[in-house]
């Protein structure tokens, strides 16, 4: 598994394209790897993605992407991991890496004291309660990281986000994943202070770990 720092703050294109071009160039002996990244601001909408849950972006670039999901934001404070993986050389179905991608998140937000945080049938990504946050604003749970992939030729490309330390207002201009009134929260939210990079760091050990167990 190779991991790779991307420049922060990267654009959200020049990296999706090499995403791409990665997949489509790898071979069957092409190592896996992991892309580390921060981006600038921007919002993305999967390939089904609805123009009506953005509502207003205030400026904010809109990219009209490939993964699966709705409408997210990426901006500085927010780390995500990419997870370039070939499933079928490796025998993983996409349900059990989507359930991965997501252990791999419970774990981390563990590790840094996170309390309670969890999944939320149907609706990928990991959540906190209200409850566990610094400034609760009621009892319904909030998310703090989406997830969402794309396969090709059996190759996984994408990955997730988990929000550290940022400026949450952008997502106040969308419908986050596509769900109207759901708030979305950060590490800092929780009431924990933590290392952008740190916490991308864990990701990807946490990631290689599980990945390693499944895969061989």
């Amino acid at each position: 598994m190779q991991l790779r720092w991307l420049n922060r703050p990267a654009p959200y294109l020049p990296v999706w394209q090499s995403m791409q071009d990665f997949t489509e160039d790898r071979g069957a002996d092409t190592p896996d790897a992991l892309w580390l990244v921060e981006h600038a601001p921007v919002y993305t909408l999967g390939q089904a993605g609805l123009e009506s849950h953005i509502l207003n972006p205030h400026g904010i670039p809109v990219v009209h992407c490939n993964r699966g999901g709705q409408v997210t934001y990426h901006g500085p404070g927010q780390v995500v991991l990419y997870t370039l993986v070939d499933l079928r050389r490796h025998r993983v179905f996409v349900r059990d890496f989507v359930t991965l991608l997501e252990q791999t998140v419970l774990d981390v937000l563990a590790d840094l004291g996170v309390p309670s945080a969890c999944r939320k049938p149907g609706a990928p990504g990991i959540y906190v309660p209200q409850s566990a946050l610094s400034d609760p604003q009621g009892d319904a749970l909030a998310k703090i990281a989406a997830l969402g992939i794309k396969v090709r030729r059996g190759c996984a490309y994408h990955g997730v986000a988990l929000n550290v330390d940022m400026d949450l207002g952008p997502f106040a201009g969308i419908n986050p994943c596509g769900y109207a009134g759901l708030q979305t929260v950060d590490v800092r939210s929780c009431g924990v202070r933590a290392d952008l990079v740190d916490v991308g760091e864990r990701l990807a050990r946490r990631f290689t770990a599980a990945w390693e167990s499944v895969a061989g």
